[in-house]
């Protein structure tokens, strides 16, 4: 990492590995201003907002110069797996997205912008980046947002390479099966503890509850808000110093040396997990996309409940494979 005192007006994280990956307010206002900036985009670049219904809120305020990108172009129901390779690979280049140009993502709800980020890391993109604290946080530093449609880039050609480029970014249910079985892989469940134990299921789609055998609790939110991700996040949204992931994933078993796939319940907080792995440069990490939707559906795969456990107090306490409890929810 070669960070200097030019990075400073732009606050970029001197803890992170990908640190140019990870964008503040600031940085994004050069950038569409078109000012000299520290680890400016190497060619052409692109701007997204991404959401879930979110289009009216966007066209009545949204940072300058971005297109609009709905997450049901991502994923389709009733599991909110991703969409077929070809369709993904279609709906990038109507965006102008190849695999050489820089993407910047935003969102209203951070977890939908880490969806969008992973899947395009998954595909191929080489320069993804996000904006810390999302669109709460440019807001809050007081910078000029403008109203009306989203931008229309120009159509790619082509991707102009291998598609998807990273397939290892993304698990199906018989790899995390297998995951589960090898002695330096790790399933990672990214869900509140209530979610964990078999308390609720955290979704009204999703009538089961429990959780997979043998997965860490990797920790999500508070208050079973499935929109959370407060046990990453400082009190402003914006991510917690590595070193404090890197321990409260430590005291539950999750190290960055194993095979690593992240899940929740159908995919948003496990892709902001696992792009935060990535920007702490964490090698063999993946995205279980079916998550607990997709396994709990299935009559023959394991289910187990916590119900009676304890939650721990602090990360220290969390046990390398959470024990489970008899019963089944």
């Amino acid at each position: 990492m070669n960070l200097t005192a030019s990075t400073a007006p732009f606050g970029f994280r001197r803890d992170l590995h990908r640190w140019r990956q990870l964008v503040t307010p600031a940085w994004l206002a050069g950038l569409v201003a078109g000012a000299p900036l520290t680890a400016a985009p190497d060619g052409e670049w692109r701007l997204f907002e991404v959401g879930f219904g979110a289009a009216d809120a966007f066209e009545r305020a949204h940072i300058p110069g971005a297109g609009y990108i709905d997450t049901a172009q991502l994923e389709h129901g009733p599991l909110w797996n991703k969409v077929p390779d070809p369709e993904l690979k279609r709906l990038l280049l109507a965006h102008g997205i190849r695999h050489d140009v820089t993407v910047v993502l935003y969102g209203r709800n951070t977890l939908a912008a880490a969806r969008a980020a992973h899947l395009l890391l998954y595909a191929g993109v080489a320069d993804v980046r996000l904006l810390d604290g999302g669109f709460d946080a440019w807001k809050a530093a007081g910078h000029a947002m403008e109203e009306g449609p989203a931008r229309r880039y120009r159509a790619a050609a082509g991707f102009g390479a291998a598609f998807p480029g990273r397939p290892d970014y993304l698990v199906d249910m018989p790899q995390a099966r297998r995951l589960l079985e090898r002695p330096d892989g790790a399933l990672v469940s990214i869900r509140t503890w209530n979610e964990f134990i078999g308390k609720t299921s955290g979704y009204s789609y999703i009538d089961a509850r429990g959780d997979i055998p043998g997965a860490c609790w990797g920790r999500a939110g508070v208050d079973d808000d499935v929109n959370s991700m407060a046990e990453f996040h400082r009190s402003d949204g914006h991510m917690k110093p590595s070193a404090e992931i890197s321990h409260m994933w430590q005291a539950a078993g999750v190290h960055a040396g194993h095979h690593t796939a992240f899940y929740c319940g159908t995919g948003w907080r496990a892709s902001l997990a696992f792009f935060y792995a990535w920007l702490m440069n964490w090698e063999r990490i993946a995205v279980y996309d079916g998550g607990w939707c997709e396994w709990s559906r299935d009559a023959g795969n394991p289910v187990v409940c916590r119900v009676a456990a304890t939650p721990p107090s602090h990360p220290r306490a969390a046990p390398r494979r959470a024990a489970a409890v008899p019963g089944c929810c």
